[in-house]
């Protein structure tokens, strides 16, 4: 990869400044401008215990991070005329009507506006790792709050958008198999698990969970939406079936190798090295904000959340998760912990930042300072 080394340094001291204060413990940057590698750098430990250090192939769990290539992956079937945004779920998965859900549209479901933001009740590591009996229950479901409402489905939104994905697959494949073979083989992008072969296992970096999560209220919709027992941690994403299942919303691996050239795609409208994926002007009907704008989440007790009508946060200049982006042009996916890949298609940058300390610290934010500086973006 060649790098623009101002750029590339600039990252590099910052990574190296944050691991040396102990605000990271291993992190990985990777970055993209106009689809060319810009930044490629990393620094600390991906195992503690072992002292195992982290390099460019160092893979790391994401969570949320992930939604953005399941949101992704049904842009690509709607660009193939396979999938309309305001047409209902049930029409591609009619099962998903059942129980007040008919009038659910796609472009609700992307924009985290179904009313059913939890997950079927029950929910365990294991149950968690069998897509159709996960699918089948969230069809179950009814909804807690209005359709249309925005409530974000924080675990179970990777199954709704990559049910729906499948069910239109003329191919009928898998959503991991979907996903690697229609975005990642044919972009070169080696690194973005959703579900990770026995082969990669000894290069993912082990988890560390500053985050201090404790089981949330009782009787909640956080509680409904993120239910403890499948909380996005590491005794729950570290198990060898949790890491090995598609869990297309929070069961991300990636290197921010992959992240970067991922977002790559987006941040230089729709195609990168002569191939398209997405029409130009699909990518910027992603950057426009759901209807509504800005709305407070009654899913986490009214915190502000800047989702885009095409199933990706933006920077609204106030959320915390979302400032690294610096452009309210931008979209991306920030994941538990920390966690962040995004892009730009006013100016073409695409960053990727993975680690493996969950904490609510934002190096992320420091990382996409030091890049625009040195790239002289604005």
């Amino acid at each position: 990869m060649a790098m623009h080394s101002a750029a590339n340094a600039a990252v590099q001291q910052v990574l190296d400044r944050l691991v040396a204060d102990g605000a990271e413990i291993g992190v990985q940057v990777a970055a993209y401008l106009h689809g060319e590698p810009v930044v490629d750098a990393w620094a600390g430990l991906a195992d503690p215990q072992t002292a195992r250090a982290v390099d460019g192939g160092t893979l790391f769990n994401v969570y949320s991070v992930t939604k953005g290539v399941a949101a992704t992956a049904l842009h690509v079937q709607a660009e193939r005329g396979l999938v309309d945004y305001d047409s209902p779920v049930a029409r591609y998965w009619p099962e998903y009507g059942a129980c007040g859900k008919a009038a659910v549209t796609v472009r609700d479901a992307l924009s985290h506006r179904t009313g059913t933001p939890q997950m079927p009740a029950g929910a365990t590591p294991d149950s968690i790792c069998d897509w159709d009996a996960t699918c089948a229950g969230i069809a179950a479901l009814e909804p807690i709050f209005p359709v249309g409402q925005p409530a974000y489905q924080a675990v179970s939104f990777g199954w709704v958008i990559g049910e729906i994905v499948r069910r239109t697959d003329p191919k009928g494949r898998g959503f991991r198999d979907f996903v690697l073979q229609e975005i990642c083989e044919p972009y070169g992008i080696a690194d973005l698990w959703i579900g990770i072969p026995d082969a990669v296992e000894p290069r993912v970096a082990r988890l560390i969970d500053d985050l201090g999560q404790k089981p949330p209220p009782p009787g909640t919709a956080l509680e409904q939406a993120m239910p403890f027992a499948v909380r996005l941690a590491p005794d729950v994403f570290e198990l060898p079936q949790v890491r090995r299942a598609a869990i297309a919303g929070v069961g991300g691996i990636f290197t921010a190798r992959s992240l970067a050239r991922f977002y790559a795609i987006l941040a230089n409208g729709g195609e990168l090295d002569g191939k398209r994926l997405l029409s130009r002007a699909r990518v910027q009907e992603c950057c426009h904000m759901r209807p509504g704008g800005t709305l407070p989440d009654p899913v986490f007790f009214g915190m502000p959340m800047p989702l885009s009508q095409g199933g990706f946060w933006m920077d609204d200049g106030q959320c915390p998760l979302t400032r690294a982006y610096g452009s309210h042009t931008a979209i991306g996916n920030p994941g538990a912990g920390g966690s962040l890949g995004w892009a730009d298609p006013r100016t073409g940058l695409a960053v990727g930042y993975c680690h493996n300390r969950m904490s609510a610290f934002d190096g992320a934010g420091l990382v996409g300072e030091a890049i625009r500086s040195a790239l002289a973006i604005r």
